[in-house]
């Protein structure tokens, strides 16, 4: 059986989660039109995770996908994340703003999170994926004897083979060029900044699961390079954000629409884990500043949300989590539906 039949899927094509920018709207769109629609559910709770697989099942019946962080989670150092705290105070001030008294854990793992397991096992999406590791034993056969498929993403051969070990039907190979959250297992370790075609390439020939390749993918050309590479899908997440029926705010439409789609950087600074974003105003905050200043994830995130909130009022985007690949300069402003049909055309 190939992926595509797996995922029951029409097109080799599978839109990345991307908490916080997907939408039930974008993911029914694409799965209607023979993708893979997916949304991402690590920045939620149970109940809303299931609010927006209701919300997907009233647009479609097709596939979707239901993506999950798996990080060790947080440990509080109060005095780091005071010093923190400390640091932004001048650029909430800028937009007349107080930063937290404190901050908080505001995700919870999958990995500890036993009701959104729950939900899951009760939904029962077509597909399930894993970012930033993979969950215990138990819970990966729970969500198989569900029949659910499970995706885990991969930074490097060592990740892969560990998430194929764990019992995933395919693994998602994400080059360095992707946008967003590195999925490495530890942030700590070191990188090897491996790119999508070598990584594809790499994991296809050692793998005995089904590769999907990630980065950098925004048009048929590169869904076919990836598939020459061995790869059985391509998974494209920037290609999306500039859809309608994504959840990007204006500045981030008018960012990824401008000059600045053509420079992406990696920093820890916004969420406490190495993301590529559009090069922003928090971007240069965080390239000023050391890894060892910076707080553990998602506890970062919290005074990343809250100084983002602040700017915004006064109109500055330039704190969003503009998370961008290096492709996003070819990234086309048209409905999910329509661009999945003209990626399968370009694919041919």
């Amino acid at each position: 059986m190939t992926l595509p039949e797996l995922l029951d899927i029409d097109l080799p094509i599978i839109q990345a989660p991307m908490a916080g920018v997907s939408t039930p709207e974008l993911a029914a769109a694409v799965s209607n039109a023979g993708a893979l629609g997916s949304i991402g559910v690590g920045a939620s709770d149970a109940a809303a995770a299931r609010r927006m697989v209701a919300a997907f099942r009233e647009r479609s019946r097709r596939s979707l996908n239901v993506n999950v962080f798996c990080h060790e989670p947080a440990k509080a150092d109060p005095s780091r994340e005071a010093a923190w705290l400390g640091l932004l105070r001048p650029h909430f001030e800028r937009y007349g703003a107080q930063p937290p008294r404190e901050l908080r854990e505001i995700y919870r793992s999958f990995v500890a999170d036993d009701a959104m397991l729950a939900a899951l096992l009760a939904d029962r999406p077509r597909v399930v994926s894993f970012h930033f590791g993979v969950p215990a034993a138990e819970r990966i056969t729970a969500l198989r004897e569900a029949d659910i498929v499970l995706l885990a993403c991969a930074t490097n051969l060592r990740e892969a083979r560990a998430a194929e070990k764990a019992g995933v039907h395919a693994v998602v190979a994400q080059g360095y060029e992707a946008g967003g959250h590195r999925g490495i297992f530890d942030p700590d370790a070191d990188d090897d900044c491996l790119g999508t075609f070598a990584l594809t390439r790499l994991l296809a020939r050692e793998l005995s699961v089904p590769v999907i390749a990630a980065g950098g993918i925004m048009d048929g050309a590169g869904i076919a390079a990836v598939l020459r590479l061995g790869a059985q899908a391509a998974q494209l997440g920037t290609a999306f954000i500039a859809c309608p029926e994504s959840a990007a705010d204006a500045g981030f439409r008018q960012a990824l629409a401008s000059a600045s789609a053509s420079h992406t950087v990696m920093t820890r600074a916004i969420s406490g884990r190495p993301a590529r974003c559009l090069r922003n105003r928090f971007t240069a905050l965080g390239a000023a500043v050391a890894v060892s200043q910076i707080p553990a994830y998602p506890i970062t995130y919290d005074a990343g949300k809250a100084l983002n909130a602040a700017a915004k009022a006064a109109r500055e985007f330039g704190y969003g989590a503009q998370w961008a690949g290096q492709g996003a300069p070819l990234a086309r402003a048209m409905p999910a539906a329509e661009l999945v049909r003209v990626l399968a055309e370009e694919l041919g």
